[in-house]
């Protein structure tokens, strides 16, 4: 039975995703845990305590606890904010390691941050750590410029992270040539394995999806779903649904679900009010309606009453959402950066279009527009590939394995260790 420690710093499994800083690294970490603990590992996940109210170590599920590290103040920080407080997470994570009955086998470290904290324990303790970034400092910053708040000490993180980590599990090929091109990463210790989406959460609701949510059988439906901020391109998305308005004389309803609260709040999701006032300086806001955050089980409602998803973002480590979407039958168009063009398959599970440009996004949906048939089987072939590739079981077990082979490479470490200081011992020296 192995034990597995989870690092997560910012991004906790029990909060609700759609948030500024809660999205695909949460659903990640859940489920992955999840899925391990059903092979019988026994799980902890350590993130940092963001309310007062929150216990130490919650019993989450069978196997998986989750441990609030108290580093910082109890309440929300922004993850760029976040750097000055992982000494204090990475010595309770210590002394929380040293006091376990039984030891860690394998540290899985997510985003920088964590993987400072994992690389501590190993220094400390000797257990080999899988490092997962889910976003690369460097990536970010030519995307966002001077927009990125992380410090420029991140880079120089990341590129030690890369050196001393076991292994490196990459989300999507590009994930993998970026830690190659931009941080000279060693390819042959990085393993890809993608992200997921779990069939218990998401399936087509082909029944009722659109009574549930009170939208007209006849609406061409477009949905965005996912945290609300500026690079994930939502803008670009209400731009096209004008183009659609203006150019292509179609109306059509853009769903958008995300933000911090469960109604639509600028105040406590500024991108919100930047977007709001978006719709309303093209002239659709009657044509776009901002639903706010919706819990995890109602989302397959949106995703199977949607004509298409759209995801636009100006860069994207993997992007869990299209395959959301995809599980529940439904086409996808999305930039072609990142892990979207790999898990979208242009002009056979839907389309890939650049960043930034609406024109050319607004083309295509006015011809998944006309063309229903076609994009039902869209739908049908994105469906198909979400479960033939992308299930969240496939995805546990190929991480596992990468967890025996970084386990694996250590014990060989030691052993060769071990007998080179015993042919260097004055003993043997003797002997010979």
């Amino acid at each position: 039975m192995r034990k597995i420690a989870l690092i997560s710093e910012h991004a906790s499994p029990l909060a609700l995703v759609g948030g500024t800083d809660s999205g695909g690294q949460n659903v990640y970490v859940a489920h992955l845990a999840k899925q391990l603990a059903r092979k019988g590992c026994l799980v902890d996940i350590f993130t940092r305590r963001d309310a007062e109210a929150q216990q130490l170590i919650v019993n989450w599920l069978p196997g998986i606890r989750v441990i609030n590290v108290p580093a910082g103040p109890a309440r929300f920080i922004a993850k760029e904010m976040m750097l000055p407080f992982m000494e204090e997470f990475g010595r309770f994570v210590l002394r929380f390691a040293r006091r376990q009955r039984v030891r860690y086998d394998i540290i899985h470290a997510n985003f920088f941050m964590s993987g400072m904290v994992a690389q501590q324990i190993k220094q400390t303790m000797g257990i080999p750590f899988v490092m997962t970034f889910h976003a690369l400092g460097r990536v970010r910053r030519l995307c966002q410029g001077q927009a990125d708040a992380f410090p420029d000490i991140r880079f120089a993180i990341e590129e030690r992270l890369m050196r001393d980590a076991d292994r490196i599990i990459a989300e999507c090929p590009q994930d993998k040539a970026d830690m190659q091109q931009l941080y000279g990463a060693d390819a042959s210790r990085i393993d890809i394995v993608p992200c997921g989406f779990d069939p218990e959460e998401f399936w087509p609701v082909t029944i009722g999806a659109r009574q549930e949510l009170g939208i007209g059988e006849e609406e061409f439906v477009i949905l965005q779903l996912g945290r609300m901020v500026p690079r994930k391109g939502v803008d670009n998305v209400i731009h096209a649904v004008a183009a659609l308005k203006k150019r292509h004389r179609l109306h059509a309803r853009l769903l958008i679900v995300g933000g911090n609260a469960s109604e639509p709040d600028p105040c406590r999701t500024p991108e919100i009010g930047h977007l709001m006032e978006l719709t309303k300086s093209l002239g659709v806001e009657r044509n776009v309606t901002f639903t706010g955050q919706r819990p995890r089980a109602q989302l397959r409602y949106y995703y199977s009453a949607a004509n298409v998803f759209v995801t636009t973002p100006w860069y994207e480590p993997f992007g869990i959402t299209p395959i959301e979407a995809m599980a529940c039958g439904t086409p996808v168009v999305g930039t072609a950066v990142g892990g979207i063009k790999s898990t979208v398959l242009d002009g056979q599970t839907g389309y890939l279009v650049p960043p930034k440009d609406p024109e050319v996004l607004a083309q295509k949906l006015a011809w998944l527009h006309r063309h229903p048939q076609m994009a039902q089987r869209f739908g049908w072939a994105g469906m198909r590939r979400a479960y033939q590739s992308f299930t969240w079981r496939s995805v546990a077990a190929q991480i596992a394995d990468v967890y025996e082979a970084a386990m694996q490479s250590v014990q060989e470490t030691d052993v060769i260790y071990s007998a080179a200081m015993q042919s260097a011992s004055p003993q043997s020296q003797v002997a010979g």
